[in-house]
């Protein structure tokens, strides 16, 4: 309730919202316009979404150090922001004649241009956000919760779009760019600097504790997460649940599309599918943490990639618009799953002054590189031996991951203590 009095927190619902809205119109309708308007086939669509991933495993901790460097200053924010202006022309004058010249290099073109906005930039935004929010004492996920609100209007509102004009979501793109630029510049950064320097003063820590724990984040403090097996349990799950989430989401609506004939609009019902998906995922949040601290968040991060395993395998059989619908509605269950019980996994588990470092590996890292190897390798398969084949593969593989990483990860209802702390002691476990 105290966040509803503060006008920051407001401005950052807003910005929340606009860069939001970037990213559902080009994750939602991204795959039907390479597939329409840029004639792409799944393999070739499958590099430009390796491409974003490749650009991000590279830039994710380059961005993130830059912005611990800048603090609460809106530099590299406001590049992320010239670089979704640059969305509507991007797309209705370079992409497509990019590709025209050649298609692997268009597709890598557009990838690397694209991940700047969306899977590198987001950390940049949410970073920003979450530090913020902290100073100015406002909790990060209620003004997360205005980009579910705009996932869910803008996958509806793109729908009607796209079928009118498949360039027009890009457009607005770009528009959002500009109101979330103003809102931006609305930030009062001298006020969040001095209420960040008052509650730092009336921190209990001591000044040498606080040195301690900043001199703590140095190259051994690091290298010794490697030598965690939770650490290496945990890129495994990942790797098997969220990178294949992603990538089972990148095709889908094509498939999806294609059990409807060309005068239904399968692109607008897809739409206001994943609308209401996404607003039954925001209903969900408000329950997670709640169920998280019942079950553990090891236990949440694993039933996450089970319910990911029945999401894929159920599609492989589906053979009406109808099943699939209720599987893609199922997705409104994990992604809340996933939010809530990585970051509790993350601080129950780690050493909590490492938590971003080891969010950002065992995360971030993880997932990219997994959905930037496999979006090329699903891309194939869906090419050489049809959706249905390839989601039969892909539900194994999701298997074979997500079992043994969630056996290597220590349970987080155990004391710190007991973690083995070596590569050595996996015998021992």
């Amino acid at each position: 309730m105290n966040s509803l009095k503060n006008r920051t927190f407001w401005n950052f619902g807003g910005i929340n919202f606009f860069y939001f809205t970037v990213w559902t119109l080009i994750i939602t309708f991204l795959p039907l316009w390479l597939n329409d308007e840029a004639n792409l086939s799944t393999a070739e669509a499958g590099i430009v979404f390796s491409t974003m991933s490749v650009v991000a495993i590279f830039l994710e901790p380059v961005y993130g150090v830059i912005q611990d460097k800048l603090g609460l200053r809106r530099h590299l924010f406001a590049f992320v922001i010239l670089c979704l202006l640059m969305i509507g022309p991007y797309f209705e004058f370079a992409f497509i004649p990019l590709l025209q010249f050649n298609v692997v290099f268009g597709s890598i073109a557009g990838g690397a241009f694209l991940s700047l906005c969306l899977y590198s930039g987001v950390g940049v935004v949410e970073a920003y956000t979450e530090r913020s929010s902290r100073a100015s004492n406002f909790e990060y996920g209620h003004a997360r919760l205005f980009g579910s609100l705009a996932g869910g209007a803008f996958a509806f509102i793109g729908g009607i779009m796209f079928v009118r004009d498949p360039f027009s979501v890009f457009w607005v793109c770009t528009i959002s760019g500009i109101l979330l630029g103003i809102l931006l510049l609305m930030v009062n950064v001298r006020k969040l600097d001095s209420q960040r320097k008052a509650n730092e003063s009336v921190d209990t820590g001591s000044e040498d504790t606080k040195k301690d724990e900043g001199s703590h984040v140095n190259k051994d403090s690091i290298l010794s997460v490697f030598k965690k097996r939770s650490f290496w349990g945990l890129c495994l799950l990942i790797i098997g649940s969220a990178s294949l989430y992603d990538v089972f989401d990148q095709q889908f609506p094509n498939y999806f599309v294609s059990f409807f004939p060309e005068e239904a609009n399968g692109e607008s019902i897809f739409s206001r599918l994943a609308s209401v998906q996404i607003f039954m995922e925001a209903g969900f949040m408000v329950l997670a943490p709640w169920f998280i601290n019942k079950i553990g968040a090891k236990n949440g991060l694993i039933l996450y990639g089970l319910i990911l395993f029945v999401r894929v395998i159920g599609t492989a059989f589906s053979t009406t618009p109808a099943l699939l619908a209720l599987w893609k509605l199922l997705a409104a269950i994990e992604m809340p799953l996933m939010l809530v019980s990585i970051m509790k996994y993350i601080v129950n588990v780690f050493d909590v002054r490492l938590s971003a470092t080891v969010y950002m590996l065992g995360f971030n890292v993880a997932k990219q590189l997994g959905v930037a190897f496999f979006s090329l390798f699903m891309g194939s398969l869906y090419t050489s031996l049809g959706f249905q084949n390839a989601y039969i593969i892909m539900s194994i593989i999701v298997l074979a991951l997500v079992i043994p990483g969630g056996l290597l990860m220590k349970s987080d209802k155990t004391p710190r203590n007991q973690e083995p702390n070596t590569m050595e002691n996996y015998h021992s476990a």
